[in-house]
């Protein structure tokens, strides 16, 4: 609570012009998007909380839910789309009984959808804590859970 007390004292000027920056910079700081911090962003800049949270479902970059301990990302662009990633999508929803934005009950892993991760020619790919898998299968993302679950016992 103090961090974000900091971050709202860095604009000077309460303005709607600084939602979008506050609400990165509480993400950033925070991991995501607590609903807390929604209503001091919304009594330091007097907009309903409503509002600011409108604002910030309204783009795909903010979380409201702190992230797993392994923060998975899956390619959904083209070359990943073409080579099956919304199967590995469907597979990785249903190992980890979660859908795409949410974490796990035991806070281990996190999914999240991305547009494009740049990474085409070893399309489809994932990573998990920034460390990419390339040519996802179903019978390889279920390798890749098991080796992170085992990282925790």
């Amino acid at each position: 609570m103090g961090n974000i007390k900091n971050i709202l004292e860095k604009y000077q000027e309460p303005s709607r012009d600084n939602l979008i920056p506050i609400l990165q910079d509480i993400q950033e700081n925070e991991g995501y998007l607590s609903k807390e911090s929604v209503v001091q962003v919304g009594s330091y800049l007097n907009l309903p909380s409503s509002k600011i949270y409108g604002v910030a479902t309204f783009y795909n970059q903010f979380r409201f839910l702190p992230k797993g301990k392994f923060h998975i990302q899956i390619c959904r662009g083209t070359a990943c789309h073409v080579l099956g990633s919304a199967t590995v999508l469907q597979e990785l929803e249903k190992q980890l009984k979660v859908k795409a934005g949410e974490t796990t009950r035991d806070g281990l892993f996190s999914v999240e959808v991305v547009a494009c991760i740049g990474a085409c020619g070893l399309a489809p790919v994932i990573t998990v804590n920034g460390e990419f898998f390339a040519k996802i299968t179903p019978d390889s993302l279920q390798a890749i859970i098991e080796d992170y679950k085992n990282k925790e016992q």
